[in-house]
C-alpha cells in the first residue's frame, strides 16, 4: 500500500465502507504491531490549577484569575494523588492545568523536581502540554530551547502534544484566539524533541471543524514526524485522538457518535504511517473506545481522573477489570505497558 495523500484520504472518508477502512488500517497497524494484541496503561491526569487566561470556548474547566473557585494544588495534594495511582497499579501521571499567570516557570521546575526526587523512575509523568509550555516560555522571556533545557534539568522526560485540538489557524481564530498559532505549536514541539525529551501528537474532533481541517491537522502531524525522522530524532511516540465534550462550555453543541470516531481512528492510522502508536480514548468514548482497536488503534489508557474533561461531561469508570474485559471479548490480548523512560535519560 502506497502512502495516502490528502485527496485520497478525503475520498476514503466519503466513499469507503467501514470494512475497507478497517482493512487498510489493519495493514498499516500490522507494520508496527502484532494482530489481536493491544497495550494499555493506568494513569491519572492531575489538574494542578484551574486558573487560565486562554478563554477557549470549548473548555468547561477554567476560571479567570481572581474569580471564585480558582485553586492551585499543594505539593502534598499532588503527592497524595500519585500515591493513590500507585496503589491502583498505575505508573503514569499527566499534569494539565492552564495558563495561570501567577505561576512562574520556577514553580513548575520545583514541582517536577520534587516529583522526580520522591518517585524516581517508579512513576513517569507527562509534564505540561505544548500549549502550557509555549505560555511558560513566553512569560519567562525564554526561547523554546531554553525553556526545554530548564524543564529537562528539573527531571522532565515528556511533554505531551496536548492543547492541539485542531491544528489550523482558522480553527484557533474561531475558538482559541488567545492561545497561540500553529507555527508556535510546532516550533515549540521541535525544541522539545531537540532537547532529548519525548513528545506525542494529539487531536480532538467533534467541534465544528471541517473534513479539510481534520486532514490538514493530520498532514501537519505527518510532515512534522517526517522531518524529525529525517533529522535523526525519534519524534512523536504516539497519536491520541479524543472527542469534544460540550457540556458546560460556551461553545456548546452535541457529541459525535462512536462510528464517526472509529472511522477517524482508521483514517488516522492509514494516514500517519510514520507514527508507531495510535491510541484510542477510553476517557471520552468509554466502552465504545475498544472497538477502535479493530479500526487500527493499538494502545489505550485507563484514566482514574481528569477534571478538565469530567467538567465537560466525561464519565470515568473506576472498575478497571470490567473495562479490560471488553477488548478481551473483542478478541484482543491486552498487555500492560509501563511508562517508558526516553533513551536520552537512560542510565549508563
Amino acid at each position: 500500500m502506497t502512502r495516502v495523500g490528502v485527496e485520497e484520504a478525503a475520498r476514503l472518508w466519503r466513499e469507503a465502507s467501514d470494512d475497507e477502512l478497517i482493512g487498510l488500517a489493519q495493514e498499516v497497524r500490522g507494520r508496527w504491531h502484532r494482530p489481536d494484541h493491544a497495550t494499555y496503561m493506568v494513569m491519572r491526569i492531575i489538574n494542578y490549577t484551574n486558573v487560565c487566561v486562554a478563554q477557549c470556548d470549548y473548555c468547561a474547566f477554567y476560571v479567570l484569575p481572581n474569580q471564585d473557585g480558582g485553586y492551585v494544588l499543594s505539593r502534598d495534594d499532588v503527592f497524595a494523588k500519585i500515591d493513590e495511582l500507585e496503589r491502583l497499579g498505575g505508573d503514569l501521571v499527566g499534569f494539565n492545568g492552564g495558563f495561570n499567570p501567577k505561576l512562574p516557570l520556577d514553580y513548575y521546575c520545583d514541582l517536577f523536581r520534587s516529583v522526580r526526587e520522591r518517585y524516581g523512575d517508579r512513576v513517569e509523568f507527562y509534564a505540561l502540554t505544548i500549549a502550557e509550555f509555549v505560555f511558560l516560555a513566553d512569560r519567562a522571556g525564554l526561547s523554546y530551547a531554553e525553556a526545554a533545557v530548564r524543564l529537562r534539568e528539573a527531571g522532565v522526560h515528556w511533554i505531551t502534544g496536548g492543547g492541539s485540538e485542531i491544528l489550523t489557524e482558522d480553527f484557533r481564530k474561531r475558538h482559541a484566539k488567545w492561545k497561540y498559532t500553529v507555527q508556535d505549536y510546532f516550533e515549540a514541539q521541535r525544541a522539545i524533541v531537540e532537547s532529548g525529551m519525548r513528545t506525542t501528537a494529539t487531536m480532538v474532533i467533534g467541534f465544528d471543524e471541517t473534513l479539510e481541517e481534520r486532514l490538514e491537522h493530520l498532514q501537519r502531524t505527518r510532515d512534522f514526524q517526517d522531518q524529525c525522522l529525517a533529522d535523526g530524532y525519534d519524534g512523536l511516540f504516539s497519536f491520541l485522538c479524543w472527542t469534544y465534550k460540550p457540556y458546560g462550555t460556551v461553545l456548546g453543541g452535541g457529541e459525535i457518535g462512536a462510528p464517526e470516531y472509529w472511522r477517524h481512528i482508521a483514517l488516522s492510522r492509514i494516514f500517519l504511517d510514520n507514527v508507531k502508536h495510535i491510541r484510542t480514548s477510553v476517557l471520552t468514548q468509554n466502552e465504545e473506545a475498544f472497538r477502535a482497536l479493530d479500526y487500527g488503534a493499538d494502545d489505550f489508557d485507563l484514566p482514574i481522573e481528569d477534571e478538565v474533561t469530567q467538567k465537560a461531561g466525561a464519565r470515568i469508570d473506576p472498575d478497571l477489570e470490567s473495562l479490560l474485559a471488553i477488548p478481551r471479548r473483542l478478541g484482543y490480548t491486552v498487555e500492560y505497558r509501563r511508562a517508558e523512560r526516553p533513551a536520552a535519560f537512560a542510565t549508563a
